[in-house]
Protein backbone atom coordinates (compact mmCIF):
# COMPACT_ATOMS: atom_id res chain seq x y z
CA UNK A 1 0.00 0.00 0.00
CA UNK A 2 1.60 3.22 -1.00
CA UNK A 3 1.14 6.73 0.67
CA UNK A 4 1.53 10.02 -0.67
CA UNK A 5 2.20 13.12 1.36
CA UNK A 6 1.44 16.64 -0.52
CA UNK A 7 2.24 19.15 0.39
CA UNK A 8 1.10 22.18 -1.31
CA UNK A 9 3.75 25.37 -0.98
CA UNK A 10 4.01 29.05 -1.62
CA UNK A 11 7.21 30.51 -1.00
CA UNK A 12 8.43 28.11 1.53
CA UNK A 13 11.61 28.21 1.47
CA UNK A 14 12.32 28.50 5.28
CA UNK A 15 9.95 26.22 6.95
CA UNK A 16 9.57 23.19 3.92
CA UNK A 17 13.13 21.54 5.70
CA UNK A 18 11.65 21.15 9.10
CA UNK A 19 8.07 19.93 7.80
CA UNK A 20 10.15 17.67 5.33
CA UNK A 21 12.17 16.14 8.46
CA UNK A 22 9.06 15.56 10.82
CA UNK A 23 7.07 13.21 8.08
CA UNK A 24 7.28 9.84 9.19
CA UNK A 25 9.53 7.56 7.50
CA UNK A 26 7.36 4.73 8.09
CA UNK A 27 3.81 3.31 9.05
CA UNK A 28 2.22 0.11 10.18
CA UNK A 29 0.38 -1.14 7.47
CA UNK A 30 1.96 1.05 4.98
CA UNK A 31 4.48 -0.52 2.19
CA UNK A 32 5.97 2.68 0.84
CA UNK A 33 5.68 6.51 1.59
CA UNK A 34 6.54 9.45 -1.46
CA UNK A 35 6.73 12.53 -0.73
CA UNK A 36 5.02 15.51 -3.32
CA UNK A 37 5.57 19.40 -3.12
CA UNK A 38 3.89 21.18 -5.28
CA UNK A 39 4.86 24.97 -5.39
CA UNK A 40 2.08 27.33 -6.48
CA UNK A 41 4.54 30.18 -7.90
CA UNK A 42 6.61 30.65 -5.18
CA UNK A 43 9.37 33.23 -6.13
CA UNK A 44 11.77 32.37 -3.32
CA UNK A 45 13.64 28.79 -4.12
CA UNK A 46 11.25 26.51 -2.27
CA UNK A 47 11.32 24.01 -5.22
CA UNK A 48 15.02 23.74 -5.46
CA UNK A 49 14.84 23.03 -1.67
CA UNK A 50 12.55 20.39 -1.94
CA UNK A 51 14.74 18.70 -4.32
CA UNK A 52 17.80 19.16 -2.76
CA UNK A 53 15.55 17.18 0.67
CA UNK A 54 14.63 14.17 -1.69
CA UNK A 55 11.26 15.26 -2.50
CA UNK A 56 10.53 11.82 -4.72
CA UNK A 57 7.81 14.40 -6.89
CA UNK A 58 7.62 18.17 -7.65
CA UNK A 59 4.72 19.90 -9.21
CA UNK A 60 5.86 23.73 -10.04
CA UNK A 61 3.56 26.10 -11.01
CA UNK A 62 5.11 28.90 -13.08
CA UNK A 63 2.30 31.52 -11.73
CA UNK A 64 0.16 31.65 -8.25
CA UNK A 65 -2.91 29.25 -8.80
CA UNK A 66 -4.41 29.43 -5.60
CA UNK A 67 -4.93 26.98 -2.74
CA UNK A 68 -7.70 25.30 -3.94
CA UNK A 69 -6.62 24.35 -7.41
CA UNK A 70 -3.28 23.87 -6.12
CA UNK A 71 -4.57 21.11 -3.75
CA UNK A 72 -6.45 19.35 -6.75
CA UNK A 73 -3.64 19.15 -8.79
CA UNK A 74 -1.82 17.61 -5.83
CA UNK A 75 -4.55 15.03 -5.50
CA UNK A 76 -4.78 14.06 -9.46
CA UNK A 77 -1.29 13.92 -9.51
CA UNK A 78 -1.04 11.74 -6.51
CA UNK A 79 -3.14 9.18 -8.17
CA UNK A 80 -1.59 9.31 -11.08
CA UNK A 81 1.66 8.46 -9.55
CA UNK A 82 -0.24 4.88 -7.84
CA UNK A 83 -1.68 6.38 -4.24
CA UNK A 84 -3.51 4.36 -2.30
CA UNK A 85 -3.59 6.68 0.60
CA UNK A 86 -3.44 10.76 -0.02
CA UNK A 87 -2.20 12.73 3.07
CA UNK A 88 -2.28 16.58 2.71
CA UNK A 89 -0.41 18.64 5.13
CA UNK A 90 0.18 22.35 5.09
CA UNK A 91 4.08 23.75 4.31
CA UNK A 92 4.13 25.82 7.73
CA UNK A 93 4.50 23.41 9.76
CA UNK A 94 0.86 23.78 11.65
CA UNK A 95 0.37 19.94 12.06
CA UNK A 96 1.79 17.88 13.91
CA UNK A 97 3.50 15.21 11.93
CA UNK A 98 3.64 12.69 14.30
CA UNK A 99 -0.21 12.29 13.94
CA UNK A 100 0.22 10.98 10.58
CA UNK A 101 0.03 7.68 11.21
CA UNK A 102 -3.44 7.89 13.18
CA UNK A 103 -4.58 9.97 9.99
CA UNK A 104 -4.11 7.27 7.80
CA UNK A 105 -5.23 4.45 10.74
CA UNK A 106 -9.00 4.43 9.51
CA UNK A 107 -8.41 3.87 5.61
CA UNK A 108 -5.30 1.49 6.40
CA UNK A 109 -8.51 -0.18 8.28
CA UNK A 110 -11.05 0.10 5.52
CA UNK A 111 -13.04 2.15 8.26
CA UNK A 112 -13.13 5.42 5.78
CA UNK A 113 -12.84 7.13 2.72
CA UNK A 114 -12.03 10.44 4.20
CA UNK A 115 -10.00 11.56 7.53
CA UNK A 116 -10.06 14.49 8.59
CA UNK A 117 -7.71 16.14 11.49
CA UNK A 118 -9.31 18.12 13.86
CA UNK A 119 -7.36 20.43 15.93
CA UNK A 120 -7.58 21.64 19.49
CA UNK A 121 -9.48 25.05 18.20
CA UNK A 122 -10.09 26.47 21.94
CA UNK A 123 -6.19 25.92 22.89
CA UNK A 124 -4.74 27.20 20.09
CA UNK A 125 -2.77 30.62 21.37
CA UNK A 126 -2.39 32.31 18.03
CA UNK A 127 -6.10 32.13 17.38
CA UNK A 128 -8.12 35.08 18.57
CA UNK A 129 -11.54 35.19 20.10
CA UNK A 130 -13.05 35.84 17.37
CA UNK A 131 -11.29 33.22 14.84
CA UNK A 132 -12.03 30.33 17.23
CA UNK A 133 -15.66 31.18 17.10
CA UNK A 134 -16.08 31.76 13.18
CA UNK A 135 -14.15 28.40 12.72
CA UNK A 136 -17.03 26.40 15.04
CA UNK A 137 -20.06 28.34 13.07
CA UNK A 138 -18.37 27.83 9.95
CA UNK A 139 -17.94 23.97 10.72
CA UNK A 140 -21.59 23.91 12.24
CA UNK A 141 -22.77 25.08 9.25
CA UNK A 142 -20.84 22.73 7.16
CA UNK A 143 -22.38 19.71 8.99
CA UNK A 144 -25.51 21.38 8.41
CA UNK A 145 -25.43 21.13 4.92
CA UNK A 146 -23.24 18.43 4.11
CA UNK A 147 -25.09 15.93 6.91
CA UNK A 148 -21.32 15.28 8.15
CA UNK A 149 -20.62 14.88 12.06
CA UNK A 150 -16.31 16.49 11.38
CA UNK A 151 -15.19 19.13 14.27
CA UNK A 152 -13.13 21.12 12.23
CA UNK A 153 -14.09 21.74 8.95
CA UNK A 154 -11.11 23.89 7.56
CA UNK A 155 -9.07 21.83 8.80
CA UNK A 156 -6.59 20.79 5.54
CA UNK A 157 -4.38 18.46 7.79
CA UNK A 158 -6.41 14.99 6.33
CA UNK A 159 -6.23 11.88 4.68
CA UNK A 160 -7.92 10.33 1.45
CA UNK A 161 -8.28 7.07 0.14
CA UNK A 162 -7.79 6.46 -3.51
CA UNK A 163 -11.83 6.34 -4.51
CA UNK A 164 -12.32 9.58 -2.50
CA UNK A 165 -9.19 11.22 -4.75
CA UNK A 166 -11.28 10.04 -7.62
CA UNK A 167 -14.44 11.44 -6.67
CA UNK A 168 -13.27 14.83 -5.69
CA UNK A 169 -14.05 17.74 -7.49
CA UNK A 170 -13.24 21.10 -6.93
CA UNK A 171 -14.67 24.19 -8.58
CA UNK A 172 -14.00 27.15 -5.53
CA UNK A 173 -10.72 29.16 -6.02
CA UNK A 174 -10.50 29.71 -2.72
CA UNK A 175 -10.12 26.86 -0.52
CA UNK A 176 -10.81 23.32 -0.97
CA UNK A 177 -11.76 22.48 2.63
CA UNK A 178 -15.21 22.89 2.65
CA UNK A 179 -16.46 21.81 -0.65
CA UNK A 180 -14.45 18.38 -0.76
CA UNK A 181 -16.66 17.80 2.43
CA UNK A 182 -19.44 18.41 0.97
CA UNK A 183 -18.55 16.56 -1.93
CA UNK A 184 -17.82 13.78 0.10
CA UNK A 185 -21.30 13.99 1.92
CA UNK A 186 -23.00 14.06 -1.50
CA UNK A 187 -21.24 10.61 -2.61
CA UNK A 188 -21.71 9.08 0.30
CA UNK A 189 -18.02 8.66 1.47
CA UNK A 190 -17.32 7.29 4.70
CA UNK A 191 -15.82 10.34 6.77
CA UNK A 192 -13.65 10.04 10.29
CA UNK A 193 -12.40 12.40 12.38
CA UNK A 194 -9.36 12.11 14.66
CA UNK A 195 -7.52 14.78 17.38
CA UNK A 196 -4.57 15.82 16.14
CA UNK A 197 -2.02 18.55 17.94
CA UNK A 198 -0.76 21.65 16.04
CA UNK A 199 2.50 23.26 16.51
CA UNK A 200 3.59 26.69 17.47
CA UNK A 201 2.71 29.03 13.96
CA UNK A 202 5.57 30.15 11.99
CA UNK A 203 3.46 33.05 9.84
CA UNK A 204 -0.10 34.42 9.56
CA UNK A 205 -2.68 32.47 7.92
CA UNK A 206 -2.69 33.55 4.03
CA UNK A 207 -6.15 32.82 3.76
CA UNK A 208 -6.93 34.27 6.53
CA UNK A 209 -5.86 38.21 5.59
CA UNK A 210 -8.38 40.16 7.70
CA UNK A 211 -12.25 38.61 8.93
CA UNK A 212 -14.23 40.28 6.96
CA UNK A 213 -12.34 39.36 3.88
CA UNK A 214 -12.32 35.82 5.17
CA UNK A 215 -15.81 36.12 6.15
CA UNK A 216 -16.50 37.53 2.56
CA UNK A 217 -14.83 34.66 1.15
CA UNK A 218 -16.13 31.93 3.43
CA UNK A 219 -19.98 33.04 2.97
CA UNK A 220 -20.05 33.28 -0.99
CA UNK A 221 -18.10 29.60 -0.89
CA UNK A 222 -20.59 28.38 1.50
CA UNK A 223 -23.52 29.90 -0.29
CA UNK A 224 -22.09 28.14 -3.67
CA UNK A 225 -21.54 25.17 -2.76
CA UNK A 226 -24.87 24.60 -1.19
CA UNK A 227 -26.40 25.65 -4.30
CA UNK A 228 -24.49 23.63 -6.47
CA UNK A 229 -25.26 20.74 -4.66
CA UNK A 230 -28.80 20.75 -3.46
CA UNK A 231 -30.26 23.76 -5.63
CA UNK A 232 -34.13 22.98 -5.25
CA UNK A 233 -33.72 22.34 -1.22
CA UNK A 234 -33.14 25.90 -0.75
CA UNK A 235 -34.53 27.71 -3.42
CA UNK A 236 -37.55 25.84 -2.50
CA UNK A 237 -36.91 27.12 1.30
CA UNK A 238 -36.57 30.58 0.68
CA UNK A 239 -39.53 30.46 -2.27
CA UNK A 240 -41.18 29.09 0.39
CA UNK A 241 -40.37 31.46 3.16
CA UNK A 242 -41.53 34.73 0.60
CA UNK A 243 -44.70 32.83 -1.00
CA UNK A 244 -45.84 32.48 2.97
CA UNK A 245 -44.78 35.99 3.62
CA UNK A 246 -46.95 37.48 0.04
CA UNK A 247 -50.25 35.03 1.48
CA UNK A 248 -49.72 36.65 4.77
CA UNK A 249 -50.20 40.00 3.32
CA UNK A 250 -53.22 38.77 1.00
CA UNK A 251 -55.15 37.40 3.84
CA UNK A 252 -54.82 40.38 6.13
CA UNK A 253 -56.26 42.77 3.31
CA UNK A 254 -59.08 40.63 2.70
CA UNK A 255 -59.64 40.96 6.46
CA UNK A 256 -59.66 44.36 6.14
CA UNK A 257 -61.69 44.32 2.54
CA UNK A 258 -64.75 42.61 4.17
CA UNK A 259 -64.57 44.71 7.26
CA UNK A 260 -65.16 47.61 4.66
CA UNK A 261 -61.61 49.27 4.84
CA UNK A 262 -59.90 48.11 2.14
CA UNK A 263 -59.31 50.69 0.32
CA UNK A 264 -56.87 51.75 2.76
CA UNK A 265 -54.79 48.91 2.49
CA UNK A 266 -54.17 48.34 -1.10
CA UNK A 267 -50.17 48.80 -0.50
CA UNK A 268 -50.47 45.29 1.44
CA UNK A 269 -52.32 43.57 -1.81
CA UNK A 270 -49.50 45.29 -3.87
CA UNK A 271 -46.76 44.08 -1.62
CA UNK A 272 -48.30 40.33 -1.69
CA UNK A 273 -48.07 40.22 -5.50
CA UNK A 274 -44.70 40.79 -5.82
CA UNK A 275 -43.73 38.49 -3.16
CA UNK A 276 -46.04 35.60 -4.49
CA UNK A 277 -44.19 36.17 -8.33
CA UNK A 278 -40.82 36.09 -6.71
CA UNK A 279 -41.68 33.27 -4.50
CA UNK A 280 -42.62 31.50 -7.83
CA UNK A 281 -39.93 32.52 -9.52
CA UNK A 282 -37.19 31.40 -6.78
CA UNK A 283 -39.18 27.39 -6.96
CA UNK A 284 -38.80 27.65 -10.65
CA UNK A 285 -35.13 28.58 -10.14
CA UNK A 286 -34.76 25.80 -8.16
CA UNK A 287 -36.27 22.86 -10.41
CA UNK A 288 -33.96 24.65 -13.50
CA UNK A 289 -31.13 24.52 -10.84
CA UNK A 290 -31.74 20.52 -9.93
CA UNK A 291 -31.99 19.96 -13.40
CA UNK A 292 -28.61 21.09 -14.12
CA UNK A 293 -27.37 19.86 -10.80
CA UNK A 294 -28.66 16.89 -12.40
CA UNK A 295 -26.61 16.90 -15.28
CA UNK A 296 -23.62 18.26 -13.49
CA UNK A 297 -23.84 14.78 -11.28
CA UNK A 298 -23.89 12.60 -14.29
CA UNK A 299 -20.96 14.68 -16.02
CA UNK A 300 -18.71 14.08 -12.40
CA UNK A 301 -20.08 10.19 -12.93
CA UNK A 302 -18.57 9.96 -16.60
CA UNK A 303 -15.82 11.91 -15.05
CA UNK A 304 -15.16 9.60 -12.33
CA UNK A 305 -14.92 6.77 -15.17
CA UNK A 306 -12.59 8.53 -16.93
CA UNK A 307 -10.42 8.96 -14.20
CA UNK A 308 -10.26 5.57 -13.35
CA UNK A 309 -9.19 4.87 -17.00
CA UNK A 310 -6.59 7.72 -17.23
CA UNK A 311 -5.05 7.67 -13.85
CA UNK A 312 -5.46 3.73 -13.27
CA UNK A 313 -1.69 3.17 -14.12
CA UNK A 314 0.92 4.62 -11.92
CA UNK A 315 3.56 7.16 -13.82
CA UNK A 316 7.02 7.97 -13.59
CA UNK A 317 6.89 11.67 -13.58
CA UNK A 318 9.31 13.43 -10.88
CA UNK A 319 8.84 16.94 -11.75
CA UNK A 320 5.90 18.88 -13.52
CA UNK A 321 5.62 22.08 -15.21
CA UNK A 322 2.88 24.20 -15.32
Amino acid sequence: MKLIIQIPCYNEEQTLPQVIADLPKSIQGIDSIELLVIDDGSMDNTSATASQLGVDHIIRFKTNQGLARVFKAGIDACVKLGADIIVNTDADNQYCAADIPKLVEPIVKKEADMVIGTRPIDTIKEFSWMKKKLQKLGSAVIRFISNTNVPDATSGFRAFSREAALRINIFSTYTYTLESIIQAGENRLKMAYVPVKVNIQTRQSRLLKSIPHYLANSITTIVRIAITYRPLKYFFWIGSVTLSGGLALAVRFLIFYFMGEGSGHIQSLILSSILFSLGFQLIMFGLLADVVASNRKLGEDIQYRIKKIELGQAGNTEEISQ
